[in-house]
């Protein structure tokens, strides 16, 4: 082993020398393998180099996992990879798709043994933040967060997202091809109208632009006719272009990081734009620890209302108490109390699977520093200036903002889009769609017998159509007139779903008959 710290050997020597074997799982059968060094005995055949080695990268991030219930460590398994923080060194220069980043990424105050090895410090997900386990102020039920107003101005979870727009000019098989035109000019004032106030001269838009929802990025026209025409019919001379342009689609305002211009294999040139919104937190955007405790913040309170401890320090985030006992995350308890030790002493504490720093270390030195050695604190309320009647659980804990944020998940819709076959309102956020009453909550207005508000959900706000109906054989007419009967005296109108008239018409063209019976509504 001394060989190895001074360079002489490295761990291709171990294996070629059999100092150290891979073991496969047939072989594990019949080997005796030790955990550690003391319990080596004499019917012992290998020794596990360490213990930890047993997790991967996303069950090795959390500190303490052997104090915690195994689900929970699942979860952190699975948010841990949607948490923001820095994604490379080269995150500057890429034109993703999609990619958010954190402003202030942090060190984690309580780090594993498995964070140093795959180098996490250098390329953080997550901050330190200052947690009060209490209860306050009733917005913070079902794991919800209170944040402190003064942390997020200070850039506590602000993020940066980038996205991007493209847009390819082609050329055609009649030797037309896309061109982009310059910003139409308003008449009277000779500058551009609002809709092509970022473009260039060129047309593209210009870095460092602010772009508001509807705004043209590229003011892209392509030609009306595309396909070589056919012989003998006149065509003119001079190609017909028509605006076809690329807009900015979304909720709040974006700024342009760069533009890119290029070529594909296809010989078509390719513009590519990198737009960029800096976000802060807000109510609805999702947060969690490293211990599989998620929650969405439910109030930001300012910091004058915020409880803070005798050395005046104010947390940045309230956690609700509930949270703890049915969870059983101990590890989180044992990492606030080790990265408050760390925070007095100035060193990171190690919170790796099956080890790491203990608790009895870790609260004498709380109290070599002063602090009661469970962890807690004596906190005056912001609000009454009265002391609260406990000691508060207060320490450093390491948060992780997740992607998923209320401004990305925000919808509504009142009018809109409709699908053209079955003229219902159409499905999903991107598309604009309706929100949908399915069957469960259908069987629940026919529960109350509420018929009415079921007929307008279902029918009067989805697709109602007009449709003639002929009383004497049953079947749909056209505009007061019956096909079938060839007359007019028993037709009728009435409402029904245009999906209901759809079904109607496609069975009978398969040659099944739907006759409608029909009677006096006030017989």
């Amino acid at each position: 082993m001394e060989e190895l710290a001074q360079g002489y050997r490295n761990f291709e020597d171990f294996l070629h020398e059999s100092l150290v074997e891979y073991l496969d799982v047939n072989e594990e059968n019949d080997c005796n393998i030790a955990l550690y060094e003391h319990t080596i005995n004499k019917d012992t055949t290998h020794l596990e180099i360490e213990p930890f080695t047993l997790l991967g990268v996303c069950a090795g991030l959390i500190p303490y996992p052997h104090h915690n219930q195994s689900p929970r460590n699942t979860y952190q398994c699975a948010m841990g990879k949607q948490a923001m923080g820095t994604i490379g060194y080269n995150q500057r220069n890429r034109i993703d798709t999609l990619m958010y980043l954190l402003a202030y990424p942090q060190k984690p105050m309580v780090k594993t043994k498995t964070i140093e090895l795959i180098e996490f410090e250098k390329l953080p997900a997550g901050q330190n933040a200052a947690v009060a386990v209490m209860s306050y102020s009733g917005y913070d039920i079902e794991d919800a967060l209170v944040l402190n107003k003064a942390s997020l101005d200070r850039g506590f979870g602000r993020c940066l997202v980038y996205k991007n727009a493209k847009c390819t000019l082609k050329r055609y098989t009649n030797q037309t091809f896309d061109k982009v035109m310059g910003p139409m000019l308003d008449a009277a004032t000779r500058k551009p109208i609002w809709r092509h106030e970022i473009l260039d001269a060129d047309g593209i838009c210009s870095p460092g632009e602010k772009v508001e929802n509807k705004q043209v990025l590229v003011n892209k026209s392509m030609p009306t006719v595309t396909q070589i025409p056919l012989e003998g019919s006149n065509v003119p001379q001079q190609p017909q272009y028509k605006d076809v342009p690329i807009t900015y689609k979304g909720a709040t305002d974006s700024y342009i990081e760069k533009v890119m211009i290029s070529s594909n294999a296809e010989d078509a040139f390719l513009i590519k734009m990198l737009l960029r919104q800096t976000r802060r937190p807000e109510i609805g955007d999702k947060f969690s620890s490293r211990h599989g405790q998620k929650g969405v913040c439910g109030l930001i309170v300012p910091q004058e209302d915020m409880p803070f401890c005798d050395s005046g320090i104010c947390p940045d985030i309230i956690m609700n108490p509930h949270g703890f006992p049915s969870r059983m995350t101990v590890g989180k308890l044992i990492e606030l109390l080790a990265g408050k030790a760390g925070v007095l002493d100035g060193r990171f504490h190690y919170g790796t699977a099956f080890g790491g720093s203990k608790v009895k270390d870790v609260c004498e030195d709380l109290v070599r520093h002063g602090y009661n050695y469970l962890g807690k604190d004596y906190v005056t309320s912001g609000i009454t200036g009265e002391p609260l009647e406990a000691y508060i659980y207060f320490g450093p804990v390491y948060y992780q903002k997740l992607k998923h944020m209320v401004l990305d998940k925000m919808h509504a819709r009142a009018r809109g889009p409709r699908a053209v076959l079955t003229r219902q309102p159409t499905e999903g956020r991107s598309r604009d769609g309706g929100l949908r009453l399915g069957e469960m909550e259908r069987d629940c207005l026919i529960g109350y017998g509420a018929n009415m508000l079921l007929l307008e959900r279902l029918m009067i706000s989805s697709d109602a159509f007009e449709v003639d109906v002929c009383g004497q054989c049953g079947l749909l007419g056209y505009s007061g007139w019956c096909h079938y009967c060839k007359s007019s005296c028993h037709v009728s109108s009435l409402r029904i779903p245009y999906a209901c008239k759809l079904l109607f018409q496609e069975l009978q063209s398969m040659n099944i008959i739907p006759r409608l019976k029909l009677s006096k509504y006030n017989e």
